[in-house]
């Protein structure tokens, strides 16, 4: 059983939502990020997102390019990603990671390193799951089964547009958990809809059997109180980019800790 369904499914027990924070790993800082990851779990993360810097994301806003182009020009790349996560996992070997990117970055390190050294190299880093944005599911069915003979899951985005058919597909493929993206655009653009969002859930899980968690527009405790009522997850990304882009490195993971312990308090108000 991967790291992500066993924190799921105790979640589930607990009667709990989980909280998924998203980071670009190398942002702010190149070696901040095992121990913003070390604070996050401390604030009440379940699963921590970590972005792999690319330099054309098509479905990130500007915030999180703008975090992205950072963390390559201080170096960032795979390598230093899954160094990142190898550190981590010196003092956490239980939160999930899920790697967070684009085909170009993975396939690139294969190509560099050896057929089937991304999979490989997660897997020995410590790495749980793997969401790569610009893999269409119809693609990805051997990926996804490398992936899980590792112990690995492959999730995968959902969005408003998505068709049924296309729902039951990603529910045949995925593990783990899927990414309902709650808005049309990219990471950070609109207002969130939870009327939607609500309605939303219950015909994606009529196609997927595995937890769903929202993301895209969630940005302070109401709306993650309100998302957490009705999905398994909640996931922030471009709020927490933004308040962490402009701090001083001592101030780096006092900030995140800070914002996250508001969130996971109001996902577990009675």
């Amino acid at each position: 059983m991967s790291r992500i369904k066993s924190t799921f499914e105790a979640l589930q027990k607990q009667g709990r939502k989980a909280l998924i924070p998203y980071v670009t790993a190398g942002f702010p800082f190149a070696n901040i990020t095992p121990a913003l990851m070390h604070g996050m779990v401390e604030a009440g993360a379940d699963v921590i997102e970590l972005g792999v810097p690319f330099s054309d994301p098509m479905a990130d806003g500007p915030v999180i390019q703008k975090a992205g182009e950072r963390a390559l020009a201080l170096g960032i790349g795979m390598v230093q990603v899954l160094a990142m996560v190898a550190q981590f996992r010196k003092d956490d070997d239980k939160t999930p990671v899920v790697l967070m990117g684009y085909a170009n970055p993975v396939e690139k390190y294969d190509l560099v390193h050896g057929k089937g050294a991304f999979i490989r190299d997660s897997a020995a880093a410590g790495v749980d799951g793997v969401l790569v944005v610009d893999y269409p599911p119809e693609e990805c069915e051997q990926f996804a089964a490398d992936l899980r003979a590792h112990n690995m899951d492959l999730i995968f985005l959902l969005a408003p547009t998505s068709t049924d058919s296309r729902m039951a597909l990603v529910g045949r493929i995925a593990s783990g958990y899927v990414y309902y993206v709650s808005l049309k655009g990219v990471t950070g653009s609109g207002a969130l809809d939870t009327d939607a969002v609500a309605s939303a859930i219950p015909r994606i899980k009529a196609h997927v059997s595995i937890p769903v968690g929202v993301g895209f527009g969630i940005r302070d405790a109401a709306t993650a109180r309100a998302i957490g009522d009705v999905s398994d997850a909640v996931v922030i990304g471009t709020k927490i980019i933004q308040l962490l882009e402009d701090q001083s490195h001592e101030k780096v993971v006092p900030t995140a800790v800070q914002f996250l312990r508001e969130i996971r308090a109001a996902l577990d108000k009675e």
